[in-house]
């Protein structure tokens, strides 16, 4: 998430560019929410008093997720500014790909889908249906993503939203 706050005067002489491609916005005690859509999505917050057409300036907070901030920052106004922007490294394709099937399992299963509904759905029938269910490892693969992902909503994705650090 990108917060945004009206930019002081001094800091620039320029006039703004346009803030387009902006989605629905929510509006909270703290401040306005939307999405930024134009090339890379990105969460925004505006704190109160800030104009998407005006002056804006970033604020990042300098705690243990300054850099992931300003990565984000940088996508952000790279896709602003129609430029190619870098890719997300906070996440590998695998990664990726693993978040999106344990979210998909935990929707199946808050739907009341089984275990085996959901490795269906994921892997297809003729996949789950080539192994004994009872001794399956799609069946093993589908209560892992499922557990993985009641972790997650507890609390846990916020680990996968932050960068690695080395000690």
């Amino acid at each position: 998430m990108v917060s945004l706050v009206p930019a002081p005067a001094f800091l620039s002489s320029t006039p703004p560019a346009p803030l387009t491609g902006l989605g629905v916005d929510h509006d909270g005690p703290e401040g306005r929410h939307t999405v930024h859509s134009a090339g890379v999505v990105t969460q925004l917050f505006l704190l109160p008093g800030s104009d998407p057409h005006g002056h804006l300036a970033a604020l990042i907070p300098l705690d243990a997720d300054t850099l992931g901030r300003i990565e984000a920052l940088t996508r952000f106004w790279r896709a602003w500014q129609e430029r190619p922007a870098p890719a997300d490294t906070r996440m590998t394709p695998q990664q990726r790909r693993r978040f999106r099937l344990m979210m998909q399992a935990a929707d199946g299963r808050a739907s009341g889908a089984s275990y085996r509904d959901i490795a269906i759905a994921l892997y297809g029938f003729k996949r789950v249906a080539a192994d004994p269910w009872k001794t399956s490892a799609l069946r093993d693969a589908v209560i892992g993503l499922v557990e993985g992902a009641t972790a997650m909503i507890g609390g846990g994705y916020l680990q996968i939203l932050r960068h690695r650090r080395r000690s």
